[in-house]
């Protein structure tokens, strides 16, 4: 019988050592992005020329949306899980809902005064001519 010695090596089919040793997860893991890395490619897309975007995405491994996201997150805008509303923005809608309820109760009241004088001046008119007719 002859002895044959098998010897694996990962050069010998063509792989780099770097790429041997990458493992593949069993569960994908979400990709988190640093506040610098965000900032780096939306200075880089920024300076980009028509057509280039598309590389830089391409490059990095991102999408468009990605991109409008985090313009947003710069721009200092929420994400739609957020509900957008600030503190400042809450007291002002706090505010007008206050003054908006005060002025429907004095239009409550003012309709009610001039349904008052109608009625009064309904009376007077009738009142007056009943005095005109018994004469």
């Amino acid at each position: 019988m002859i002895d044959i010695e098998v010897i694996e090596s990962s050069t010998s089919v063509g792989l780099s050592d770097a790429a041997a040793s990458v493992e593949v997860a069993s569960v994908a893991q979400r990709r988190r992005f640093t506040a610098e890395f965000k900032r780096r490619i939306l200075d880089e897309v920024g300076r980009a020329g028509p057509g280039e975007i598309g590389l830089i995405l391409r490059r990095e491994g991102l999408y468009s949306s990605q991109l409008s996201q985090w313009r947003n997150w710069r721009n200092g805008m929420r994400s739609k899980k957020g509900s957008g509303i600030t503190s400042e923005l809450k007291t002002e809608v706090q505010r007008l809902e206050k003054e908006n309820s005060r002025l429907k109760l004095r239009l409550r009241k003012a309709e009610a005064m001039l349904d008052l004088q109608k009625k009064a001046a309904e009376i007077l008119s009738f009142d007056d001519e009943s005095e005109g007719s018994d004469s």
